[in-house]
Parts: structure tokens; C-alpha cells; sequence
């Protein structure tokens, strides 16, 4: 898979999520991909200060991003 594709796939289970982040007040950019395994994100609004922020990034985010890109290793929420 190219490097593009793998952009556009992560795009894609961004927008899967965007959803059920803004239902709560928040929102998530795509800062960058290094090495096509590794995604940076950003967590905002609501979802940027939120307790569960860590869970979100495990059980929601990285999970849904695999899901589309499989050879995507981790997905770091900075801040």
C-alpha cells in the first residue's frame, strides 16, 4: 500500500469517528503519519481535556485506524 493510500484510508477511519466525538464536543485532526506505522493525532474541544482520553485513543481511534490501515502500528494523541 502506497503512502497515499494509507493517508486516505487513516482519513477515512478519522471520519468513521468524527462523529461520535463531536456528539461529546470534540473533534480529532490528522497531524501526520511517519514511516506509514505511525499516526499522530489530535484529540479537541471536549475530547482534548477528557479523563477517558486515553481509553478513546486505544479503544475507539487506534482501533478504528487499524481497521483500515492493518500495517499501522500505534497512534499517538499529542498534544
Amino acid at each position: 500500500m502506497t503512502t497515499e493510500e494509507i493517508r486516505s484510508n487513516v482519513e477515512k477511519a478519522l471520519e468513521e469517528i468524527r462523529p461520535f466525538l463531536n456528539s461529546d464536543g470534540g473533534d480529532i485532526s490528522l497531524i501526520s503519519i511517519e514511516n506509514d506505522k505511525i499516526v499522530n493525532v489530535r484529540l479537541e474541544g471536549a475530547c482534548g481535556d477528557c479523563n477517558l482520553s486515553f481509553s478513546t485513543m486505544k479503544a475507539g481511534v487506534e482501533t478504528t485506524i487499524k481497521k483500515y490501515a492493518p500495517q499501522i502500528e500505534q497512534v499517538i494523541n499529542v498534544a
